[in-house]
């Protein structure tokens, strides 16, 4: 299932377009400031925003212009009761990809975009790897040398973060959320449990990754000869 980060204020428009997208196969995070969003965007790979200009904290060009200028091409479509041609303009020179202004037809909004998500992402290899480990997200496996293991979906999604991070540290909500989503209800020890599960695979895949508690910071993946 995509994964999309919607920010809109708005409860009630943002519950009928979450009902029309999850109707369409796509999850959704509904986050309705510019600061939340910009730090849910650093947490997750979405694979599309639909972004509101009215949001209480400012203008969400703000947020796209921040996005773009990190350097992320996440597809962006921008909804927007401005509907002035000046304002489609700017909505489009700030980085967005598309423009929908309000008020619309919820089959159109899910059209456009599923239009988006057909549309080619910010480059990644798409069986990323570090040290002796290899992720293999269409099989679902992790491999080092010969041997393989199975991962279930959150386990897939920690694995991912951390091999994208490489020895970096992850805090705990990043890896949270990047398992379940930012709207999905899980239990407090949901991750340790998660991450219990995936340092037996290691162990058994003889691979020399570990998964290193950094105190009051988070988590990495180091080599057994690092890890502390």
């Amino acid at each position: 299932m995509s994964r999309i980060l919607l920010i809109e204020d708005h409860d009630r428009l943002a519950r009928l377009m979450c009902k029309g997208l999850a109707a369409a196969g796509i999850a959704v995070d509904v986050i309705g400031r510019i600061d939340a969003a910009w730090t849910a965007v650093q947490q997750m790979s979405y694979q599309a925003l639909v972004l509101d200009r009215g949001l209480p904290d400012g203008d969400g060009l703000v947020l796209l212009r921040k996005l773009r200028k990190a350097g992320l091409g996440v597809p962006c479509l921008v909804l927007t009761a401005r509907d002035a041609l000046h304002d489609r303009v700017e909505g489009l020179e700030a980085g967005a990809d598309d423009y929908l202004p309000k008020p619309f037809a919820m089959d159109e909004m899910v059209a456009r975009v599923r239009a988006l998500l057909r549309r080619p992402v910010e480059f990644r290899p798409l069986d990323p790897s570090h040290g002796d480990l290899t992720l293999r997200p269409d099989a679902g496996i992790l491999c080092s040398g010969d041997e393989s293991v199975a991962l279930a979906p959150a386990e897939m999604q920690v694995m991912l973060l951390f091999l994208r991070k490489h020895e970096a540290v992850v805090r705990r909500s990043a890896l949270e959320a990047a398992a379940w989503g930012l709207s999905e209800a899980v239990t407090p020890n949901a991750l340790d449990v998660a991450l219990h599960r995936i340092r037996r695979k290691l162990l058994a895949i003889g691979s020399r990754q570990r998964i290193v508690n950094v105190r009051g910071l988070g988590y990495a993946l180091r080599e057994d000869d690092l890890a502390e």
